[in-house]
């Protein structure tokens, strides 16, 4: 055989060779991946599953530590609720009015095992907030109230989710105290899930959500987070200083679905601002 041939199959036979060896993974490199692949997807199931409630090792001091994507309820700098000291709001002559606009809308109620969540048919309703408009996304109850004036709780309160086209989130929070029925709840509260639901009751007749709130719309603003996990911030806030009435028989309605309370301590307002609209 010639020189030529001679390094020509030397030449092939190493060319296969090394197809070959590149064309196979090592057990242990295939054992690595299948691990690694396991590992997070057992860790996004964990994030996505991660059980939280308002007691116990699950409970409001322990929800940072139950997923990566909690650490703001441990972490974070600007969280909800608050306690709002009225005499220390600052009277600010720089903030907007607060807008708005709410009409009488169909809405579907869900028991999600943490509250009663309301989530209206359409988009029609939406708040003004230094000079952005958030539509109306979903509003829920908490017992007692999430939010303090000057260290006291209110019976209940109720939240007003609201997003911008961005996704951004402004809550409109309204305190609730005992006195008379509120006739403005009463067709929803008539049908209230009393246990976790996995279809949303739908309400035949609309809420009249405008006159749901007081006509005294004074409030107080500041930059807080949701007040339930992920804890997220850039939440703005916007609680209103006078409180609506809803029965006890009402109250105690909720508090019969949800005997051990939801709501989440006060949190604290470090370097922050409450400011007041009159």
């Amino acid at each position: 055989m010639s020189a030529k041939k001679t390094f020509y199959s030397l030449f092939m036979s190493f060319l296969v060779l090394t197809l070959a060896a590149c064309s196979t993974t090592s057990p242990d490199v295939a054992k690595n991946d299948a691990t690694n692949k396991e590992g997070e997807e057992k860790k996004s199931n964990e994030q996505q599953t991660a059980h939280w409630s308002y007691e116990g090792e699950t409970g409001p001091e322990h929800w940072g530590n139950l997923s990566p994507d909690f650490a703001a309820c441990t972490s974070g700098q600007e969280q909800s609720p608050i306690n709002i000291v009225t005499e220390q709001a600052i009277d600010d002559e720089k903030i907007t009015d607060l807008a708005i606009t709410y009409k009488p809308t169909t809405v579907s109620l869900s028991n999600n095992g943490h509250t009663i969540q309301a989530t209206p048919s359409n988009l029609d309703n939406s708040i003004v907030v230094d000079n952005k408009e958030y539509k109306l996304a979903q509003f829920h109850f908490h017992t007692p109230s999430e939010h303090q004036f000057n260290g006291q709780y209110f019976d209940m309160e109720v939240h007003f989710v609201h997003k911008d086209e961005n996704n951004k989130l402004a809550v409109l929070g309204l305190m609730i105290k005992e006195g008379a029925a509120n006739p403005h709840l009463e067709k929803a509260w008539n049908v209230i899930p009393t246990e976790e639901t996995t279809e949303d009751v739908n309400l035949t007749e609309p809420i009249d959500l405008m006159s749901l709130l007081p006509l005294d719309k004074d409030s107080f603003r500041y930059n807080g987070s949701l007040t339930t996990p992920p804890c997220s911030e850039a939440v703005k806030w916007v609680v209103l200083e006078t409180p609506i009435e809803m029965s006890k028989e009402q109250i105690d309605t909720f508090r019969n679905i949800f005997p051990d309370n939801n709501n989440r301590p006060v949190q604290p307002l470090n370097q922050r601002e409450v400011k007041e609209e009159d």
